[in-house]
């Protein structure tokens, strides 16, 4: 839920790299079409559609359905709701829209631009369809598409419904004055945990050789802070690229998760942040820069990094994990969890989707019922996380069958750098990605690979573990008494507490 000016106001706690970007569509559509600049205007009735990561998108596969909301008999809109959902396939050189390879934002798939998708009631399936089967790779399932789409636009009147009926009921004034009250909260929220908060920096590298450098500084008299990202690496040639609205997406999900109080994840958190970043950076690139990695993983990069200056956490796994498959008539994506990393007076958790992503598997049933794949293992990768005086947690093994020839893809990192630990603690041990042939051939995956998978081949993924936190306590004889040790105690002092060891 957004108001008149695209100000994000509440959302549902679900994936944060989508719900803190979302603003960002929200004002393209204000600024393009808003008070009839397009020689049409927004009306009632109307719904919007975009995935273009260089105006208010992030990744192609994103889309976000985009609907005005008008309380009375306002001509303008008073209020927006969105739905924004990542699609199977939006086409592209490679089945789930999520290349390792691509280059250019054309071999990610079809870009929508600012897309009047419902003109006052009637939805335009015609014209839909016709944008989803444009350009050199089209997508390959629009049936499907279609679907989603009216689910998310379903989503979306519903949620208007709602506030209309609200504000009927209480007065669009008030409404309004709800609204302006729940961003200063947020924002009064940001300038206490500020208070709290000293300077940092910190750069992280990635597998592909690039970083991302932040440094945080905190103005005590002001109540205020500047996250700057001077020194990032500039645009990449893969696409690894991070549009402007993830770092801010990353940077809201950052400061409410470091705020104690119940509150909603708003924009009022981001007013005492002022953020700095780089043209034509690899997290500011400019078309036609390959993006599709930027969302799912450079997200993660920049998330962890901001904890890390803060000293507040350790680096998680730093990264989704992104595993596509599919021929012409599948085509399936997931993200697979790892471990979190620690902090100052917790350990990590293993096997946990972490930060920016926070999506749910396929149950194996549904899985193998509906693919041709059979899901071999999924278990917890003990010993992956990094030891501390709180350790990291766990990573996990991932491992599926292939019955009928597909195209696998990974699309991750953390397979050379692994995740660090701070303040003394280690780092966890980074993922890993082969393939079994069925003759028994193994063949070593790199963090962004694909592979042609015959009937028989299995995939196996590990996931990387979480950094530790402080130094690992050193054994002190003292601490076993009579001669008869404490089991429990040893062994946490043996394995610096480490579990199923």
């Amino acid at each position: 839920m957004f108001d008149a000016s695209g100000a994000l106001i509440a959302n549902a706690p679900h994936i944060p790299v989508h719900l803190g970007s979302m603003g960002e569509s929200i004002r393209v559509i204000i600024e393009t079409r808003g008070s009839a600049r397009d020689g049409r205007g927004i009306r009632h009735g109307d719904a919007y559609v975009l995935n273009d990561p260089y105006r208010g998108g992030t990744h192609l596969p994103d889309i976000t359905v985009i609907v005005p909301v008008f309380y009375d008999n306002a001509t303008d809109p008073t209020a927006f709701v969105a739905a924004r959902g990542h699609h199977a396939d939006v086409g592209g050189i490679a089945p789930g829209s999520m290349p390792p390879d691509s280059r250019t934002i054309a071999d990610e798939g079809v870009l929508i631009d600012n897309q009047l998708m419902v003109d006052e009631g009637r939805f335009l399936e015609a014209e839909m369809r016709a944008i989803l089967s444009t350009g050199a790779h089209p997508a390959r399932n629009i049936d499907r598409n279609i679907s989603d789409l009216r689910a998310q636009l379903a989503a979306c009147v519903r949620g208007a419904d709602t506030l209309v009926d609200t504000a009927r009921e209480q007065g669009a004034d008030v409404v309004a004055a709800y609204m302006n009250h729940v961003l200063a909260n947020a924002e009064e929220s940001v300038r206490r945990l500020l208070d709290r908060l000293d300077d940092g920096d910190f750069t992280y590298a990635m597998d592909n050789g690039a970083e991302v450098r932040v440094v945080i500084r905190i103005d005590k008299a002001a109540r205020s802070a500047i996250f700057d990202f001077t020194g990032t690496s500039p645009q990449l040639a893969d696409n690894f690229n991070a549009p402007r609205s993830i770092v801010r997406a990353a940077s809201l999900y950052v400061v409410r998760t470091l705020i104690d109080d119940v509150i909603p994840m708003n924009d009022g958190c981001l007013r005492p942040i002022t953020l700095i970043v780089p043209d034509r950076s690899m997290l500011s690139p400019a078309f036609p820069a390959a993006v599709v990695a930027g969302n799912v993983e450079t997200s993660q990069v920049v998330t962890d990094a901001l904890f890390a200056a803060t000293g507040r956490l350790a680096p998680s796994q730093g990264t989704m994990n992104n595993f596509t498959f599919g021929n012409t008539a599948y085509q399936y994506y997931e993200t697979i969890a790892g471990g979190s990393g620690a902090g100052p007076d917790h350990d990590g958790t293993d096997a946990v989707q972490t930060h920016m992503t926070n999506s749910r598997l396929t149950d194996p049933e549904i899985l193998e019922t509906r693919l041709p794949v059979r899901l071999d293992i999924f278990a917890i990768r003990r010993g992956s996380g990094g030891e501390g005086a709180h350790h990291g947690g766990d990573g996990v093994v991932r491992a599926l069958t292939f019955l009928d020839p597909m195209r696998a893809n990974i699309l991750a990192n953390r397979r050379t750098i692994a995740p660090r630990g701070i303040c003394g603690g280690g780092d966890a041990l980074p993922g890993r990605n082969w393939v079994e042939r069925a003759d028994g051939s193994i063949e070593m995956l790199t963090a962004t690979a694909s592979a042609e998978m015959q009937a028989g081949d299995r995939f196996i993924i590990e996931t990387p573990g979480g950094g530790g936190f402080g130094s690992p306590r050193p054994f002190v004889p003292s601490e076993v008494e009579g001669g008869v040790s404490n089991p429990e105690r040893v062994e946490g002092l043996h394995t610096n507490g480490k579990r199923g060891t």
